[in-house]
């Protein structure tokens, strides 16, 4: 028994010293490896996406962790502005609602510069964007998001 371990052991040492050796090979003859793939959930249904398009005339619907996690940025992109007058409207007052978190973001009001939101009439081909105050950051990447502005829902964005 006590040679079959000790043949074993020496294998595996044998083994480990082999892909040690193999790895310093590679580094030194300039070969580079790929760096690691990260996991990229899906940003956006692309069939939710079309549907956004058709309803609300928007598509590119992003929300972005932004200013180190105090500020929750939304931002979309104009495809045909009369239906997205909704989004643009002054009078509809703009949520992010995070279920995990169990919050609602507003938009803040500023003294000097009014809400952290474009507001002026949409026009085709142009992005627009709002931010939500996110105190205390209660909002991670990776959550999955709610945006609600007047009769415009957009569920399962998730944070970048």
């Amino acid at each position: 028994m006590g040679v079959r371990r000790a043949a074993l052991v020496a294998i595996s040492l044998g083994g480990s010293l082999v892909a040690s050796s193999a790895i310093a090979q590679s580094a030194a003859s300039g070969e580079h490896r790929a760096a690691p793939v990260r996991y990229q959930p899906s940003r956006f249904p692309r069939r939710a996406e079309l549907n956004y398009g058709l309803l609300w005339g928007v598509d590119s619907l992003v929300v972005r962790w932004a200013e180190s996690g105090e500020v929750i940025r939304f931002s979309y992109r104009v495809l045909d502005p009369q239906k997205a007058r909704t989004l643009n409207d002054k009078n509809a007052q703009p949520y992010l609602i995070d279920p995990r978190a169990r919050v609602r973001l507003v938009v803040p009001q500023m003294e000097n510069i009014g809400q952290l939101r474009q507001s002026e009439t949409p026009q085709g081909g142009k992005s627009y964007w709002m931010a939500f105050s996110n105190k205390g950051r209660p909002v991670k990447r990776g959550d999955h998001v709610l945006v609600v502005i007047g009769a415009f829902h957009a569920d399962g964005l998730v944070v970048d």
